[in-house]
């Protein structure tokens, strides 16, 4: 997890369950209204989603609330595009070092995909803003 990662009691507890049920190491969690994003570790997707992701409908069941599962990779841009997935990336994400030292990410994605990339009211584009900084320093995400 990032530095400065700072979990509530309750995502601590969404964790634990996540990962007696699923087997899968969580690298981060963000919980945001109805949904409940979990980072897994890199290679544990899989056991994430087994048996088309039977046990992560037990939790939708059980907390109430949807749920993403993201998988982790060190790769800040092919971790970014695995934030927007469903949303087809159709260039490599960009990323660029402003002057000032802050980093940016620019994403093309499939012009139908864009309403899919930045979500409702934008939560995923801010989902994915949110954990690109926490885990790569990356100041702003952009669609286009």
């Amino acid at each position: 997890m990032g530095e400065g990662v700072k979990l509530t009691e309750k995502e601590i507890k969404y964790i634990q369950m996540f990962e007696a049920l699923t087997g899968a190491a969580v690298v981060d969690c963000v919980e945001d209204d109805d949904l409940l994003t979990f980072v897994v570790r890199q290679g544990d997707l899989r056991k994430a989603l087994v048996g088309r992701g039977a046990k992560i409908k037990e939790l939708v069941r059980f907390f109430r609330k949807r749920i993403k599962v993201v998988e982790y990779t060190t790769d800040a841009a092919t971790f970014i595009k695995n934030l927007l997935h469903p949303a087809e990336v159709i260039e490599p994400v960009r990323l660029t070092e402003k002057p000032d030292g802050k980093k940016i990410a620019v994403v093309t994605v499939n012009p139908r995909d864009k309403g899919v990339a930045i979500g409702k009211d934008g939560k995923n584009i801010n989902l994915a803003r949110l954990l690109a900084k926490r885990h790569f320093n990356i100041e702003h995400v952009a669609v286009q």
